[in-house]
């Protein structure tokens, strides 16, 4: 029995965009799906007309009292849906409209009026491809334990309660004040639009709308009931914090088995629902952000271990896994908290998906990711209980926020030195001054001239972050996260800005192999064998090696490569981690939080390495870099063994925030019961050697090919980019090669 009806699916498939329309996954909120009904509500030139009309009044008002205005004229307005295939409510206008009123608005008056030193210099940055840096609200997770025990009417009472006390101790200021106000308004919108969808549901004779009546019914009331009352709110709230508000939600739940499991059970126990109902649910539920189609992938989470040192799968879990593969998606992707109690019947079933290309999974290791969150200041309770936000990154539960800072370009330090600190692409010094080329007599010279110029991007990153950091909640107030967080109430202050125990900012270093690689080849080629000056290697780079093949093929097939336990090069990769993550993590930030280290590249590998000249490893200009702690393309010519060794050397786990390695396996090697064995055996050696994030792809060569001049045959072939899956047949020509390259290198 199917678990969702083909027309029903279809429909969902349409309800964000039309899939028979270009779509661009970027900017995947701009759109709108089919047409709702115009009684419901008004449409999105309509709604901005009325935010303009609004502005002059939330001109006056404190931003969280103004912000919250905007989101309740938004979801006041919104046209809805509650369609007779589908579960989940719509919402037509979900392109963050409040911000031409609001957050974009007030964001352009910071950097522009109050630190506009600060809008230069990271334009500059962000121009040259050294520093890709940006203000970051799409790392937050609420506290769903607080959702599911309060709900809605119940986030708000308590809230009502904190200000009511903040009150009477005659010690509130109009800042708290606005604080609280911010929340009230938020939710009272937000139970607004419940009472909106269950009174518009009514009006509907279809099977669904009585599901979804009596489901708002409970949320309007209360907290959820049962199984398909927390997935509505899960719903919900994101949709509304994503789309309306400005905060991307970067995992359903707390572990999406953990924070349904006890409706699961109560439901199972009572006869509410039969488990295959609620395997219905929970195909209706992840289609719909299969439907929504973000590029980076919607993440949650299964698993984990408890600090009893009891396994947190449950029979949930396999139900969740069973769905999504029969699906046959891979938005939402799944990340699997993996110890070495993990149940081995469930350890097969991910590994069978991802061996069979239809599992948008990473496996996560409690132990390398709870010494990362410990080396930062959390508990061995809070570490026990980590989450995972967006990719693979680790956060304190209900207590901790973190803003993505800054992405910094190794191969841009490299090239510093050889320029001396003049930025070619941006035609001006970027980079220090640390020496005419004459100057480095030996390697050590060179080498510490990097360590500089390294140095100089992590302190500007930091010191353009301390600037801006400091007004997040000016620009963004987050009364609709803050309203769920205890921490943020006690102290009447916004969560994302100081609200939390920790509130953290991540610096992320790109292209981590490659700038090894680099340095291994200016050590090599200029100083070991003295086949070239650095003054020549320089005005060769500038010529993107033209006319200097043979040096070129020499750099390219050194044995000094990172990923392939070469000694030397593994110490040098191991110094330079060291000295990244030592220079990085815990240095205190404007925010009463500290910096965390990152190995995680995002698109950042192939964006700056768009904006990136030639290096001395024989990349040439424009190509993209490695990407987290894994080889340059190509270069990982000794085997996985040899990739685990050099990975796991550099002590990953001192990357407080993450650090992920991506490996390819081809098809020959993971075959049977023994090739699953195989590949639980890499996963499993690595997490002891304090590894934190790993994920595989598993192709071959020829069937790469086959699919790039096939594509029609090869609509559901995946392929793991980064964090998240993508269909092979919407990766650009120049990214499909880099694939085609690794599958080689594997099988040679």
């Amino acid at each position: 029995m199917s678990l969702i009806k083909e027309e029903d699916r279809l429909y969902i498939e349409n309800k964000y965009h039309n899939t028979q329309e270009p779509f661009d996954p970027y900017q995947r909120r701009a759109y709108n799906g089919y047409e709702y009904d115009p009684s419901t509500g008004l449409t999105t030139q309509e709604i901005k007309e009325g935010l303009k009309r609004l502005e002059p009044e939330l001109e006056k008002l404190p931003h969280p009292v103004a912000k919250a205005k905007a989101i309740a004229y938004v979801i006041d307005n919104d046209r809805i849906d509650v369609n007779e295939h589908d579960y989940f409510g719509g919402l037509y206008t979900w392109n963050r409209e409040i911000g031409m009123v609001t957050v974009d608005k007030w964001n352009r008056e910071v950097f522009q009026e109050k630190i506009p030193e600060t809008d230069r210099l990271m334009k500059d940055f962000n121009a040259s491809g050294a520093i890709m840096i940006w203000p970051d609200y799409d790392h937050v997770i609420p506290d769903w334990e607080s959702l599911m025990k309060l709900g809605f009417p119940g986030i708000l009472n308590r809230a009502e309660e904190y200000h009511a006390a903040r009150k009477a101790s005659g010690r509130m200021t109009e800042e708290e004040d606005a604080f609280y106000e911010g929340i009230r308004i938020s939710y009272e919108a937000i139970l607004k639009l419940v009472r909106r969808y269950r009174e518009y549901a009514l009006t509907k004779s279809h099977e669904k709308a009585k599901k979804i009546a009596a489901s708002m019914r409970h949320l309007e009331e209360g907290p959820p009931q049962d199984i398909f009352d927390a997935m509505q709110l899960i719903y919900l709230y994101f949709m509304i914090s994503e789309s309306i508000d400005y905060y991307q939600v970067r995992s359903l739940g707390n572990g999406l088995d953990r924070t349904l499991y006890p409706f699961y059970l109560h439901d199972l126990e009572t006869g509410t629902y039969t488990r295959e109902e609620i395997r219905g649910f929970l195909a209706y539920f992840m289609m719909q952000w299969s439907a929504i189609g973000n590029y980076w992938g919607q993440p949650f989470y299964l698993g984990g271990t408890d600090s009893s040192g009891k396994n947190r799968i449950n029979d949930l879990s396999y139900d969740i896994l069973e769905v999504y593969s029969e699906l046959g998606i891979y938005n939402p992707k799944i990340q699997i908290k993996v110890s070495h109690d993990i149940p081995e019947k469930f350890l097969h079933m991910c590994m069978e998906q991802v061996r069979n290309g239809d599992g948008n999974m990473v496996f996560c290791c409690e132990p390398g990711m709870r010494r990362a969150v410990m080396k930062y200041g959390a508990t061995y309770e809070e570490a026990v209980d980590f989450d995972i936000r967006g990719c693979y990154e680790t956060g304190v539960r209900a207590n901790e926020v973190v803003q993505s800072t800054g992405y910094i370009n190794g191969l841009k330090a490299v090239l510093y030195v050889l320029s001396n600190g003049f930025d070619d692409r941006l035609g001006k010094q970027l980079g220090l001054s640390t020496g005419e080329l004459s100057g480095f007599r030996s390697f050590e010279d060179f080498y510490e001239a990097f360590l500089k110029q390294l140095t100089h991007l992590i302190d500007s990153t930091m010191a353009m972050a301390d600037s801006y950091e400091k007004y997040m909640g000016y620009v963004n107030p987050s009364s609709i996260y803050s309203g769920t967080i205890v921490h943020s109430l006690e102290c009447a202050r916004d969560g994302y800005q100081d609200g939390v125990r920790f509130n953290n900012s991540a610096i992320l270093i790109i292209g981590f192999a490659t700038m090894i690689d680099a340095l291994m080849a200016v050590k090599e080629l200029v100083y070991d064998k003295k086949e070239v000056s650095l003054t020549e290697l320089r005005e060769i780079l500038k010529n993107d090696w033209e006319g200097h093949e043979l040096l070129r093929m020499k750099a390219l097939n050194s044995v000094h490569k990172y990923g392939n336990a070469d000694s030397i090069t593994d110490a040098y990769a191991d110094a330079v981690a060291g000295y990244f993550t030592t220079k990085v993590d815990n240095t205190p930030n404007t925010r009463g939080g500290v910096y965390k280290a990152v190995l995680h590249a995002a698109m950042a590998f192939v964006w700056l390495g768009e904006k990136t000249g030639a290096t001395p490893d024989g990349r040439k200009a424009g190509e993209e870099m490695s990407k987290n702690g894994s080889p340059t393309v190509g270069m990982d010519r000794n085997g996985v063994t040899a990739l685990i060794h050099s990975a796991t050397g550099i002590h990953l786990s001192d990357f407080t925030e993450s650090a992920c390695v991506d490996v390819m396996l081809h098809p020959s090697a993971v075959q049977g019961e023994d090739g699953l064995k195989a590949m639980e055996s890499i996963l499993m050696t690595y997490l002891d050697e304090e590894g934190m994030s790993i994920q595989f792809n598993v192709f071959d060569e020829q069937k790469l090919l086959d699919a790039q001049e096939h594509p029609e045959k090869y609509r559901t072939l995946q392929v793991r980019v980064c964090g998240w899956n993508v269909l092979w047949n919407n990766l650009s020509r120049k990214e499909q090669d880099a694939y085609i390259k690794r599958a080689r290198n594997i099988q040679d």
